[in-house]
């Protein structure tokens, strides 16, 4: 976390606004269907203490009404502002002198509207807050759901108040409309604790509001609906704390456009976009992020439920050999394996299932169970009994009465081996008999995507080897005065964009392996340093002004003899006038050229918000067009390195392609490693930094192309 990274408040500081004991409604209205008169009714279950405040009436119904929040006879914990703009400041004023815990503020107009003085009106009700020690949420925002005390903190109508179960699911939205939308799953069964929004984030944010819920006991899992926010290490702060707590993090990141990336000067800029960094922030922390709206709640619901994995490999159930099908298309996209039953467990299946079943692995115990009932669970606790199986998936086809059994005798068999199942809901009547009883039931996760529950499988084995593996431990590969070496260097160059031969002496004293070369003025130097070197050679203009060799035409590869050499010299400088008429030439690189292998990309870029990253992909000019890159905050471990590459959808090019041989990804992550260490040390001095392409044949990897830009 930076110097300037404000500390995420922690459960203390936020109970009296999130758990209240005692609420007021300032502005209370006996208006029907005005926000004061929604947000009473909204509390009309609320098991604390519940004031109405307005000077202009005496009571309000069966209520007394308070002319001001000083005058109720205790210092309240949360306070409902529903008033204009223009009074909120005085409102929050009072509360403050009475003590008040927190306000939630529904008035919009602040800064929201962009304008200068909106601007300023919200920035000094936040300090407001800040120096009386009251938290405050909003301005602009929508309410808050606390569903242990039945608090509906809202003008929204609130959907049913359930008391929250031990698999309870803590909901966080930025927006608050898809948060309300989410509190609405309990509607389906699904066991929520809380549902906090944050409005304008004046005060109380996104990142606060998690660490909250880490906190409480109440809450198991946390689901989040993030959008942005100024200072993006405060979550990562908080998911932390998450993590600390095993409370699995579950994130839905809005706004994933990249248009913005174009704009940056080397290959990694428009990799390492804003979406990516937040990603490979979210990951470093511990969060599960999921790619749909759709996938929020079902992931977060069902690591709520599940214990810890007790093995990677998942069985299927099925009463149709097309769910059958489905389920095994969906675990190879998701990496899940499933493994096959052991001969005692396949004896058993065969005594079951006919002859034109599938006794296997995905198993489908066919329609034939309409006729023998107990072959599902018998065939499903067998398999759920294996050693190599850590949890179970179940299609559900066909939605009937008998649909509302199954559930328990499903959750019967989970909690005999203590080993998840999963309902995979596959009738399009998505609340039909049994869904409900499937989503209350703590040993069973429910979801309506096959693909959504394997992603979560996924997502559920990844979390718990992570956690198993420990707090990481960075050793540094590369010298301890790597960093003064490479500052001095930096700092000599006399343009914003070093030359290739500049970044490549930068790296070099971070022990990157760095192609030789010379820098030649004349086509007879260029002949005398390539017979120096050994044929072939390669060929390049060197220029401040020519930051993309390529696109210029500058560049010449394998170059056999001194009349290659020549001509490429003429050509080389020919091109790089007509490219750049004014640019400034310093001569021409010559190179010997690397053994043949694989191109790959690294790179590394320093966020304004993230701070340094690092981009690791297959290289060459196709990075961008074909954007196979991972992205992780720097520096990081050698086995963090391995895995950007190990993640990649082109692998295969690394692990000996068409008899190539295999890249050492041992070696590439040692790379990785020290141009990680590279960017974190000069994050002040540089903003991007591109090694593109680094050859790598075997365990020889050289870097034959360099770009930083500075600061």
């Amino acid at each position: 976390m930076s110097a300037t990274t404000r500390a995420v408040y922690r459960h203390g500081d936020m109970a009296r606004l999130f758990n209240p004991a005692s609420i007021a409604v300032i502005g209370a209205s006996p208006r029907a269907g005005s926000f004061a008169d929604r947000t009473i009714q909204a509390l009309k279950d609320y098991t604390g203490r519940l004031y109405l405040v307005n000077s202009r009436y005496e009571t309000i119904g069966e209520r007394a009404c308070f002319p001001s929040v000083g005058a109720i006879p205790e210092k309240v914990d949360c306070c409902i502002v529903v008033a204009a703009k223009d009074a909120i400041e005085e409102i929050a004023t009072d509360c403050a002198r009475a003590g008040v815990g927190g306000i939630m503020v529904y008035a919009s107009g602040f800064a929201e509207t962009g304008r200068e003085a909106d601007i300023a009106a919200q920035q000094r009700l936040a300090a407001l807050g800040r120096e009386a020690g009251m938290r405050i949420v909003g301005p602009n925002c929508i309410g808050m759901l606390n569903f242990g005390t039945k608090a509906g903190v809202t003008f929204m109508i609130p959907p049913p108040m359930e008391a929250p179960l031990g698999h309870a699911v803590g909901l966080v939205s930025q927006s608050g409309a898809l948060g309300f939308s989410l509190a609405q799953s309990v509607m389906r069964g699904v066991s929520v604790s809380h549902l906090l929004t944050t409005g304008n984030s004046s005060d109380v944010d996104v990142a606060d509001c998690v660490s909250f819920l880490a906190d409480d006991p109440g809450c198991r899992a946390i689901a989040c609906v993030f959008e942005g926010m100024p200072d993006p290490l405060r979550f990562i702060q908080a998911a932390e704390v998450a993590d600390r707590a095993n409370k699995p993090l579950v994130v839905f990141k809005l706004g994933t456009g990249e248009a913005g990336a174009a704009a940056a000067m080397s290959h990694t800029g428009s990799l390492a976009g804003e979406t990516a960094a937040y990603l490979a922030a979210f990951h470093r922390a511990g969060a599960v992020v999921v790619k749909d709206f759709e996938a929020l709640v079902e992931t977060a619901a069902f690591l709520a439920k599940a214990p810890a994995p007790r093995a990677r490999g998942v069985a299927v159930v099925a009463v149709s050999g097309g769910a059958a099908i489905m389920s095994a298309d969906k675990a190879e996209a998701h990496g899940v394996p499933l493994p096959q039953p052991t001969p005692p467990v396949q004896a058993i299946l065969e005594s079951r299932i006919p002859d034109f079943g599938s006794a296997r692995n995905p198993c489908d115990v066919t329609a034939q169970v309409a006729n023998d009932p107990e072959s599902l669970t018998v065939c499903a606790g067998a398999m759920l009994g294996e050693e190599h199986y850590g949890a179970l998936i179940y299609a559900q086809i066909y939605s009937t009465e008998l649909s509302a059994k199954r559930p328990g005798e499903l959750a019967a068999i989970a909690e005999k081996a203590d080993k998840p199942i999963c309902v995979v809901w596959t009738t399009e009547w998505l609340e039909g008999f049994g869904s409900k009883e499937a989503e209350q039931n703590p040993r069973i996760g429910l979801f309506r995507s096959m693909d959504r529950c394997f992603a979560a499988l996924s997502h559920w084995h990844d979390r718990e080897a992570r956690r198993a593996a420990g707090p990481r431990v960075l050793a540094r590969l590369s010298r301890p005065e790597a960093a003064a070496e490479a500052a001095a260097l930096i700092a000599a160059s006399q343009d914003r964009t070093l030359t290739e031969r500049e970044a490549k002496a930068v790296l070099a004293a971070y022990g990157v392996p760095v192609v030789p070369e010379r820098l030649t003025g004349s086509e007879d130097a260029a002949v005398a340093a390539a017979e120096a070197l050994g044929f072939p050679v390669a060929m390049k203009v060197e220029s401040p002004d020519l930051p993309h060799k390529t696109e210029a035409g500058v560049i010449r590869l394998k170059l056999k003899d001194a009349a290659e050499v020549r001509e490429a010299y003429r050509a080389v400088m020919a091109n790089a006038v007509r490219h750049a008429p004014g640019a400034r030439i310093n001569g021409v690189l010559v190179q010997p050229m690397a053994k043949p292998g694989v191109e790959v990309m690294v790179g590394g870029r320093v966020d304004p918000l993230m701070g340094p990253l690092i981009v690791a992909g297959l290289g060459g000019v196709l990075v961008e067009l074909m954007r196979d890159s991972a992205l992780a905050l720097a520096p990081v471990t050698k086995a963090e390195a391995r895995a950007m590459f190990e993640g990649l959808r082109g692998r295969a090019a690394l692990e000996g392609f068409r008899g190539a041989p295999a890249a050492d990804l041992d070696v590439l992550a040692g790379i990785v490693v020290r141009l990680s260490e590279f960017i974190a040390d000069q994050r002040g001095r540089i903003s991007e930094l591109d090694v593109n392409p680094i050859i790598v044949a075997g365990s020889d990897a050289v870097a034959v192309d360099a770009l930083i830009v500075k600061a």
